[in-house]
């Protein structure tokens, strides 16, 4: 099935935005993820036992987080309708982590307001925003 109606020029910008700001999730899940004892050096005490006792499902959600963003945003990219599932999924993800790191953690005191609050619910914000862009290319037929 071919594409009907041709996106508009808000669409490409976003969605250019979004591959963006979901590469920049990527980069830093893989930072976290494979962070040598080198690099553990540079991070402060309070932050590495935050980060080192979180549990796997934590880090399960960031990595479904980031990657079915990435996914959803190339998705949209390429203007394929599996886009608002994976951007959907990664929405849950995002839900998941930001809601242990608000609730069960002091990661607000650790990290300062910014990084610990603020920055986790602009994430919260643009993840619902990306699944409601989806949603809208869906409903005018600019995916398939």
């Amino acid at each position: 099935m071919t594409n009907k109606a041709k996106p508009a020029t808000w669409y490409w910008v976003v969605s250019v935005l979004a591959l963006l700001w979901n590469l920049m999730g990527v980069l830093a899940y893989l930072g976290q993820a494979f962070m040598t004892e080198e690099m553990k050096v540079d991070v402060p005490p309070e932050q590495l036992a935050l980060l080192e006792s979180r549990p796997a499902w934590v880090t399960a959600a960031f990595a479904i987080a980031v990657w079915g963003g990435l996914l959803g945003c190339i998705a949209l990219l390429i203007r394929k309708r599996w886009a608002r599932p994976l951007l959907l999924i990664s929405l849950l993800g995002v839900l998941a982590q930001t809601s242990y790191n608000l609730f069960a953690t002091n990661a607000a005191e650790v990290f300062g307001q910014v990084q610990g609050l603020v920055m986790p619910l602009f994430v919260v914000i643009i993840a619902i925003l990306l699944v409601f862009v989806a949603k809208i290319a869906e409903r005018k037929q600019w995916v398939s």
